[in-house]
């Protein structure tokens, strides 16, 4: 979820020289604010109905319920969240190269299958509530107020869902304002209307439901009025028609967020299944621990949205500076977070550790035995958050900076990794104390991971003192034919390319246009070259959808248009074929030859043993397919995309004979 505030920051060419010179604090400012807020909009929906309840005479019993219902609610947001954050980054990508055809179904896909997955869980939810309650942690004194809270939650999930995965969509439109009044004011009602219905018109935990659930409507009808006033894409009735092409690309790119939602899941079953485990052998039963574990870990989101939201803010400008090498700022940047996440995580930790009553009594008077426990909870569980901000939000700095396996890891190691099998080990030596100290040991082993790791990449951030300045230029051309070359590795595509652009003297591109695009959006000419280099993954596609790396696919695209547009010449991969669809005067070749005459090209051209050679061809092409789907949506091997495709193993020269012989052919025409 959080990928879709930065997308709220769009990046264009007047602000790329603002974000590379313009000094870090006061862009930390401008971009973590609207982050930060949008992001405690979102703790308020989590936090609110807990403090009402323990302050009714619902007490622990009544956020032991909701705590109970928590990671179901969770599971439901996760497909909503994956559909809209997937997307918005489809979005993204589609505003990069102007294709609203496949935007607009893109976005009618995600909210169709979100209704869809919606109405699956309204039925599941049904049918298998006591067993779903149960299994998460309810009790036999908590089940009721469950039942109660999830039915009526459980009625208004599809719009609820509906609203979430539009939200994102918003914001990567370029209205993020819009998107956090259609939240605000959701989170506003629920304020309001929780004291009046479960005080006021004493409705209890089902007045607290309520609240929710109507606040929730009004953030939906709000959120879908921006229906009317989309900037870059117009949704129809054809939007909404299943098209799993289209709808696969939403899936890989949104599909971190399900995985980092489900894994708040486990974390959750587990964490209360063994709180109702162990809590029923101690003096304090199954319900006090649920519900003070609960509001600890909402109260801790409070912080780390805090930090999310600075770090997220930060990601633009961490960007930006990574992939035009001002490593400089880059490090600047994480500097100044890092300190700010020390200051505010202490402060935080200060409060828990000296006084947690305070926090502990706005959520209602309770016994004493609750209130030993939740001391314990605030000053165990709680102990390290510095720690554990820290290793989120080295996290995401590493979405910012393109690498998104280090992300993965240092996200899920202290809580998939860490955190699950010591709350299901320690328990047998301590106790329901073993599950609090769970935290703060996660917290210092993903630490030690998450230092080495920050530590090694820092070093590699080697500031050049001399950047290289470049001095490529458009070729001076004449009219006529644009001949696109899309290539196998070890084909010899290049070569062949050159061959065609000597036989009929005309301007060739390859390099040049990665040293132009990087002219043009501000980056440095190494980052630009390397996007369709990297591994095939899935990690891929969530690569591609990065900021800076939709600025080098744009500044790559405008660049091939002014080639184009200059005259006759021959341009090489980069996806040129597509980009110049629309130009009436292209012919698109594919060059492609067996395995094993490419492996033998390579090994003569970088002098590798046969076993690297194979792997290098395997690895380049699975990337240069990777990169020609998500720029254009089609399969980058397809014959159907291009005018001519040529097997290079007859022989470079007599390749380029037959391009030639056909461009001649086509000017008689």
């Amino acid at each position: 979820m959080t990928k879709n505030l930065e997308r709220g920051i769009i990046m264009n060419e007047e602000n790329n020289k603002f974000l590379g010179e313009e000094k870090i604090s006061k862009l930390l400012f401008k971009f973590s604010i609207p982050c930060i807020l949008s992001l405690l909009i979102s703790s308020l929906y989590n936090i609110v109905d807990q403090i009402f309840i323990g302050n009714s005479s619902l007490g622990y019993l009544g956020n032991a319920a909701t705590t109970v219902v928590f990671p179901l609610t969770v599971i439901f947001m996760a497909f909503a969240w994956c559909f809209g954050d997937g997307s918005a980054a489809f979005l993204s990508i589609c505003q990069g190269k102007k294709d609203t055809e496949q935007a607009h179904k893109a976005i009618g896909n995600s909210l169709t299958f979100t209704f869809i997955i919606s109405i699956i869980f309204l039925v599941i939810g049904f049918l298998g509530m006591d067993k779903l309650l149960y299994l998460f942690g309810a009790s036999s004194e908590s089940i009721g107020y469950a039942r109660d809270y999830f039915t009526i939650i459980l009625c208004f999930m599809p719009f609820y869902m509906l609203t979430n995965s539009f939200t994102g969509v918003i914001r990567a439109d370029g209205n993020p304002l819009y998107s956090m009044i259609a939240t605000l004011s959701g989170a506003i009602i629920n304020i309001i209307l929780d004291p009046i219905f479960i005080f006021g018109l004493d409705m209890g935990i089902k007045g607290a439901a309520w609240a929710t659930i109507i606040g929730q409507m009004v953030s939906f009808f709000i959120a879908f009025s921006y229906l009317f006033k989309t900037k870059t894409f117009k949704l129809k009735w054809d939007s909404f028609k299943i098209n799993m092409k289209v709808f696969s690309n939403v899936i890989k790119l949104g599909v971190s967020t399900l995985i980092t939602q489900l894994a708040i899941v486990i974390v959750s079953l587990v964490c209360n299944l063994s709180l109702v485990k162990y809590g029923m052998k101690s003096e304090y039963g199954a319900d006090i621990p649920i519900a003070v574990v609960g509001i600890a870990m909402k109260v801790f989101s409070i912080v780390i949205n805090i930090i999310i939201g600075i770090i997220v803010g930060g990601q633009p400008i961490l960007g930006y500076n990574y992939g035009a090498k001002k490593y400089d700022r880059v490090k600047e940047t994480f500097k100044i977070i890092t300190k700010l996440t020390i200051i505010i995580t202490i402060i935080a930790t200060l409060i828990f550790e000296i006084c947690p009553d305070l926090i502990i009594g706005i959520f209602g008077a309770q016994s004493e035995l609750y209130n030993e426990f939740a001391r314990m909870t605030f000053r165990i569980f709680l102990l390290l958050i510095s720690f554990t901000c820290f290793i989120k939000m080295t996290s995401i700095f590493f979405q910012a900076v393109g690498e998104p396996v280090k992300s993965a890891i240092i996200s899920l190691i202290r809580d998939l990794i860490c955190f699950v099998p010591l709350v299901l080990i320690l328990p047998h030596f301590m106790g329901i104390l073993g599950i609090l100290w769970a935290a703060p040991i996660a917290d210092v082993i993903g630490l030690l991971v998450t230092i080495p790791t920050i530590v090694k990449f820092n070093k590699s951030l080697v500031v050049e003192d001399k950047p290289v300045k470049n001095e490529v230029v458009i070729k001076p051309s004449k009219p006529g034919v644009i001949i696109t070359i899309a290539r196998e590795h070890g084909s010899q595509g290049k070569y062949i390319g050159q061959l065609v652009a000597k036989q009929l003297n005309i301007p060739y591109y390859y390099k040049e246009m990665t040293a132009l695009a990087a002219e043009e959006s501000g980056l440095a000419q190494e980052y630009v070259s390397k996007i369709n280099q990297k591994s095939p993954s899935i990690m891929y596609d969530l690569y591609v959808s990065t900021t800076p790396v939709q600025e080098a696919i744009k500044a790559q695209d405008k660049i091939i248009k002014k080639i184009a547009d200059n005259g006759t010449c021959v341009i090489v991969g980069r996806a040129a074929d597509y980009i110049l669809k629309d130009y009436e005067n292209t012919v698109n070749i594919f060059i492609y030859a067996n395995k094993d005459y490419r492996i033998n090209k390579v090994m003569e051209m970088y002098n590798d043993p046969y076993d690297k050679a194979k792997k290098s061809i395997n690895k380049s092409d699975k990337a240069r397919a990777n990169y020609y789907n998500i720029v254009t949506g089609n399969d980058w091997k397809d014959m159907d995309n291009y005018d001519l495709c040529i097997d290079s193993s007859i022989g470079p020269d007599k390749a380029a004979q037959i391009i030639c012989d056909y461009i001649k052919n086509k000017d008689k025409k």
